[in-house]
């Protein structure tokens, strides 16, 4: 457990996020999931230094995301919406050729969680995470509530522990 202790206190923080939404019906004055990612992360003591948002399509994903990582100002970035199973949903197929290191375990741990809410209905969530260009990068369903159970348990949790093992 000493291990784990000294490893945890390489932490980096407060951090600088980018914060992307992604939706076909929404403005970002409707955007209730981004809104609530940037409630969370000031609670948490962290910034966003850019917020977007874009319509369902491969192109604008991937070109809103690169834009994100190409910030220097940004440290990591989270997107929200797009991660389901319509026809509309693109963001995995869009940001898959950004992904340097997929970081699996996202995931896995994010549709464990999800089953305690809304039942086996958690296998239709394809949220995931990579690192691109040295940072990690999140993706969210575009529900407020799954939003809210991604930043608590797992993002906001953990993000500063990856940036420094980043930076190793």
């Amino acid at each position: 457990m000493v291990e784990h202790h000294r490893h945890r206190a390489r932490e980096i923080g407060p951090l600088a996020f980018g914060v992307l939404a992604i939706s076909d019906s929404k403005e970002l004055a409707e955007d209730a999931s981004g809104t609530r990612i940037v409630e969370l992360l000031a609670a948490a003591g962290h910034s966003v230094r850019r917020r977007e948002i874009v319509k369902d399509d491969t192109g604008s994903i991937r070109g809103a995301v690169a834009r994100l990582l190409a910030d220097g100002t940004v440290q990591v970035v989270v997107t929200t919406g797009g991660t389901g199973v319509t026809s509309r949903d693109v963001t995995p197929e869009a940001l898959s050729p950004l992904a340097e290191k997929r970081l699996e375990g996202f995931g896995e741990l994010f549709r464990a969680i999800s089953r305690q809410a809304v039942g086996s209905a958690a296998m239709l969530s394809r949220a995931f995470a990579f690192v691109a260009l040295g940072k990690p990068v999140f993706c969210l369903p575009g529900s407020p509530d799954a939003v809210t159970l991604a930043m608590t348990e797992l993002v906001i949790p953990e993000a500063g522990h990856i940036v420094a093992e980043l930076r190793r």
